[in-house]
């Protein structure tokens, strides 16, 4: 697919059928079933343009960055400092120096933990954290928390799954110097006020450290908007490859913190007495960096810039509101959340069938889900459950892949509960 193309504001049928064969990945079958994938917010399928990014810059243009002055390291530093500034206006930040390359989400925010929350966390202080989080944005703070003697508080949410911003204010103090928040939830959907919860924590001089995993490829961000200190996320997530994610600092705070590791490239200066490294970004950046991942992540957002974010978002939605409406014939079957806001991620129970069991038949079917405990397990004994199935959409689902899926989910409840029909 050629980029340059003016992206629509809106995707209909037609489109999704086209951009279909733009992923390989979609043509291919699963219990000599044609798949039917439905498990992105896990991990996003790859378009042509990234797989070939890749490939090309293996068979014809591979070299290492920063090291070397010959043409094909030189083009490749070149290629590689595009993509960071890519990135950048992406998602609205500022500047370049702003971006980190890290490993993906879960080395953003233990990065932020180890360098930030050591350095300004004392004893007695206080992180604030919701029982909303992914495992990546509450195990780092509860290590924290424990190395340092700091309280971890807890944002509760209500019955449909969103955050208690009452009892988050009523938390807020002298005393809280983190904010660990997701930008969407990975069980129920929910697009929490980031903003407002930024503007909040600010008022107490606490920084707002976002989680956006779930929410980069899927909504527009600018961070600068969001006035977000922290905003870590995953190129695997938005059809991009694994190995690689971002963390964006406000520009101040990076060149505060200390290094997250040691190594080639982040150095300024070494001798056998010490050592002074680099401004930010290289500061956090030791060691030969994933090159052909970050290359394939930026033709990822090229890609995602080409079809248009606010045309991937209106067609999820659409696609999404038909599926809670279709899956709501299941019997027996309870959805997790309803909240007001929320992206294409539908997570569910049906009573006296476990989630794993449906995720096995439904994969005998050729349909893709996740199953289990999603990764949350806080928030799902919120909803007194250990196991949900999830329904996540992408850009290249259709309204058939849907009404296939609940279909086949009907036939595996009815076998896994005989005593109902319909």
């Amino acid at each position: 697919m050629e980029c340059g193309v003016i992206a629509k504001n809106r995707l209909d049928s037609n489109d999704i059928k086209r951009r279909r064969f733009d992923f390989p990945m979609l043509q291919s079958k699963m219990h000599g079933k044609n798949l039917v994938y439905l498990d992105t917010a896990a991990t996003a399928q790859k378009p042509f343009a990234v797989i070939d990014t890749i490939t090309n810059f293996y068979k014809e243009g591979y070299a290492t960055v920063h090291r070397a002055v010959y043409p094909i390291a030189a083009h490749s530093s070149e290629r590689y400092a595009e993509v960071r500034k890519r990135a950048q206006r992406f998602i609205g930040a500022e500047h370049w120096e702003e971006i980190i390359f890290t490993k993906g989400t879960t080395e953003s925010l233990n990065l932020v933990a180890m360098t930030y929350g050591e350095m300004v966390l004392e004893k007695g202080d206080e992180v604030i954290v919701s029982v909303m989080e992914h495992h990546s944005n509450l195990v780092p703070w509860q290590m924290l928390a424990q190395k340092k003697g700091a309280v971890l508080r807890f944002i509760p949410m209500n019955k449909e799954g969103e955050l208690d911003l009452s009892v988050y204010e009523s938390l807020l103090s002298e005393k809280v110097k983190l904010v660990c928040v997701g930008h969407v939830s990975n069980v129920t959907g929910t697009i929490h006020p980031i903003k407002e919860i930024a503007t909040l924590a600010h008022q107490y001089r606490a920084k707002v450290v976002v989680d956006g995993a779930q929410a980069a490829g899927h909504l527009s961000i600018s961070v600068v908007d969001l006035d977000a200190d922290f905003y870590a996320f995953s190129s695997h997530k938005m059809y991009g490859p694994t190995g690689v994610g971002i963390l964006y600092g406000k520009k101040a705070l990076l060149e505060a913190m200390p290094p997250y590791q040691g190594g080639g490239d982040m150095i300024e200066h070494v001798d056998l007495e010490g050592t002074t490294y680099q401004s930010p970004p290289a500061k956090f950046e030791a060691g030969t960096p994933s090159i052909a991942q970050v290359l394939g992540f930026g033709a990822a957002i090229s890609y995602i810039e080409e079809v248009g974010l606010s045309a991937i978002y209106s067609w999820e939605n659409k696609l999404f509101t038909y599926a809670l409406k279709k899956i709501q014939s299941v019997v027996g079957l309870t959805v997790l959340g309803s909240p007001k806001q929320r992206s294409a991620i539908l997570s569910f129970v049906v009573e006296g069938a476990h989630s794993l069991d449906l995720g096995t038949m439904l994969s005998l079917k050729g349909i893709a889900i996740r199953t289990g405990h999603l990764c949350a397990q806080p928030l799902l004994k919120e909803f007194s459950q250990t196991a949900v199935s999830r329904l996540s959409l992408g850009l290249y689902n259709s309204f058939e892949e849907v009404d296939y899926f609940v279909h086949c989910l009907q036939e595996a409840v009815f076998l896994l509960r005989p005593e109902i029909s319909y």
